[in-house]
């Protein structure tokens, strides 16, 4: 008990520090390569700060948990939308770009709808993995090409290029790291008190692994770099949707529990079209606070859902 807690102080510790550095790090390369922001944020950052959820997920799919790594990834993906872009709004208003609008939201409101109909048919399979996976180039590709009507001006970086690459290599393993540390951590704690697994999945692994991209996000806020904190998040999601499922499907198929259709899934695409209407219809394109304050009390109300709805061990 006593090195469970330990593991979860110094794994926020970490989580947030390494973070810092990761985002400067990974900002730096985005000026040299003459990408945007934006980009950056949804393709090197979100996978990188994806990299926890990929990792427990494989792990439990190779323990013959699987159903463990569709939480994850559901769960994760909710506290993506909910926690994490509430929270950071409530600390900096975030600037929406358009093509987040008219394309990227869009596209992960259909991708959301097709892991839906593929949990319909009851069950994740082989098949059902290897399309989600097959998917993903296709939609990282069409996140370059959108780069051409991204117009903002980038930075140019004072950092050097080792030192650039340095700082997004060290962060992220220490990002892992340190992740791994409070998600173990954490669920020694919950067990310790008698909670049961499935909420650990849904809750306190699910909001560990997704503590890089709270850090990531408030710390690319911090430094005016509000495009870069969407980014991170929908393109975490993008990653959650068909790399992590996807990828936990291929290894070991796993039929679909009741309460995943009827309560999370739900709530997963409800979030996501919601965030597009706060940022279609929102305040002069932005997300404010009183935006991040509603997604926080949805949070909160997830949370009531599935201690509702779960029967503890």
């Amino acid at each position: 008990m006593i090195w469970a807690t330990v593991a979860v102080v110094l794994g926020i510790a970490l989580t947030v520090i390494s973070a810092d550095k990761f985002v400067e790090g990974a900002a730096s390369l985005a000026s040299r390569l003459g990408m945007s922001h934006f980009l950056i944020g949804l393709t090197i950052v979100s996978i990188g700060t994806s990299a926890p959820e990929l990792l427990v997920s494989a792990v439990a799919a190779f323990d013959g948990s699987p159903g463990l790594a569709l939480g994850n990834a559901l769960g994760s993906n909710i506290t993506n939308i909910a926690m994490v872009l509430g929270v950071t709004a409530c600390i900096f208003p975030l600037l929406v770009p358009r093509l987040l609008v008219r394309r990227e939201l869009p596209l992960l409101i259909f991708i959301c709808l097709c892991v839906y109909a593929l949990a319909a048919r009851g069950t994740y399979d082989l098949w059902a993995g290897m399309a989600l996976v097959a998917t993903l180039p296709i939609v990282l590709y069409q996140l370059m090409k959108d780069e051409a009507q991204i117009t903002e001006e980038t930075e140019i970086s004072e950092l050097s290029l080792p030192m650039s690459l340095i700082l997004t290599i060290g962060g992220l393993l220490v990002l892992l790291g340190s992740s791994k540390a409070l998600v173990w951590g954490a669920t020694e704690i919950a067990r310790f008190f008698g909670v049961s697994e499935l909420i650990i999945g849904l809750t306190i692994v699910a909001i560990g692994t997704s503590l890089p991209e709270l850090a990531a996000s408030i710390a690319s806020a911090l430094k005016n770099k509000t495009d870069m904190a969407l980014g991170t998040v929908i393109g975490s999601n993008f990653f959650n949707f068909l790399g992590v499922i996807g990828i936990a499907a291929m290894i070991s198929p796993f039929t679909i529990e009741a309460d995943v259709f009827t309560r999370d899934l739900p709530w997963t695409l409800g979030l996501t079209i919601l965030l597009w209407l706060l940022a279609r219809y929102g305040s002069q394109g932005t997300l404010n606070r009183s935006h991040g304050i509603l997604l926080i009390l949805l949070y909160v109300g997830y949370l009531w859902h599935i201690s509702a709805t779960i029967v503890p061990n």
